[in-house]
């Protein structure tokens, strides 16, 4: 991933919030809206642009676009480096590929002390019963 082109490939759109700030709201635009085209990215590989489909798929658009909104901060500038923070760990943390789980074998003491554990389990409950005569 090449992060200079990926962040120029980023669109902003600063647009009126909702919410408090009285009179503010009616005035200024704070809230930062985020969006970035998967398809046209010219920063990511083929792979990455394949995982990141895979990964991101609920907050992908039917075109793979994401948007990112925040609205948290009363001053747009603000927004908007929360916003590119956001999207970049989004990024990372959806490249990330796991580990394939390797099988593990159960060993032998285990089985045995399991199997020595119900035998004398049953040897006491043998002991309990009335003695047939």
């Amino acid at each position: 991933m090449d992060l200079e082109k990926v962040k120029s490939e980023i669109n902003f759109k600063a647009v009126r919030s909702s919410g408090a700030g009285g009179q503010n709201v009616n005035k200024v635009a704070s809230k930062v809206v985020l969006t970035f085209t998967l398809n046209n990215s010219q920063g990511l590989s083929e792979e990455e642009k394949e995982l990141l489909k895979i990964k991101l798929a609920p907050r992908l658009s039917s075109d793979f676009t994401l948007i990112l909104n925040c609205d948290e901060d009363r001053s747009q500038l603000k927004n908007k480096t929360l916003i590119t923070k956001r999207f970049f760990d989004l990024l990372k943390m959806a490249l990330i590929v796991p580990k394939a789980r390797k099988a593990t074998k159960i060993p032998r003491s285990v089985i045995e002390k399991r199997i020595k554990a119900k035998r004398n389990t049953s040897l006491i409950k043998l002991n309990r019963r009335k003695p047939e005569f």
